[in-house]
């Protein structure tokens, strides 16, 4: 699950090339102009790159030109943006993509400002390896063809494919 922007060119087919060889699905947001229904939406981030929260895996999350603001958790766990010179160092959230439960990387979303954007988290926001569909499928195909048993055992017989 990502995010992108359509004037950071770079950014955008990485974030594309990484999708495309991600097994199983991918969901990428692309912020991009509409003319028609969002005019000029996304201004606030293509020109004061400043608001741009970069996603790095591994990375703590400081953004700004000089790394002056970053992402804290708050006194009720929600992440908040903060002046880095304010905070520890350890109080930074650091990001991690591979985090089995989706709840930082929900959190992390909701750092994006609502109406004319002025700031939000751009990257990979979570990149979780799980069984694809279409593999589990393949193999369950395979399975007459691995074992001695014929297929006429599978079709009348007690033993069964799962689903």
């Amino acid at each position: 699950v990502a995010r992108t922007i359509d004037s950071n060119r770079a950014h955008l087919k990485e974030t594309l090339e990484r999708a495309v060889h991600t097994p199983g699905a991918a969901l990428v947001e692309i912020y991009q102009n509409c003319p028609i229904f969002n005019d000029n939406a996304f201004d606030g981030l293509k020109h004061d790159p400043e608001g741009i929260i970069s996603l790095r895996d591994g990375e703590p999350i400081v953004f700004g030109e000089d790394g002056e603001r970053c992402v804290v958790r708050g006194p009720n766990g929600t992440m908040l943006v903060a002046n880095t010179a304010d905070v520890k160092p350890q109080d930074i959230v650091v990001h991690d993509v591979k985090l089995a439960s989706p709840a930082q990387a929900f959190e992390i979303s909701r750092l994006t400002d609502s109406g004319v954007l002025h700031q939000a988290p751009i990257g990979v926001f979570r990149d979780v390896e799980r069984p694809a569909y279409d593999d589990a499928v393949r193999h369950q195909v395979s399975i007459p063809q691995d074992r001695e048993d014929s297929l006429q055992e599978y079709i009348t017989g007690k033993i069964t494919w799962e689903v």
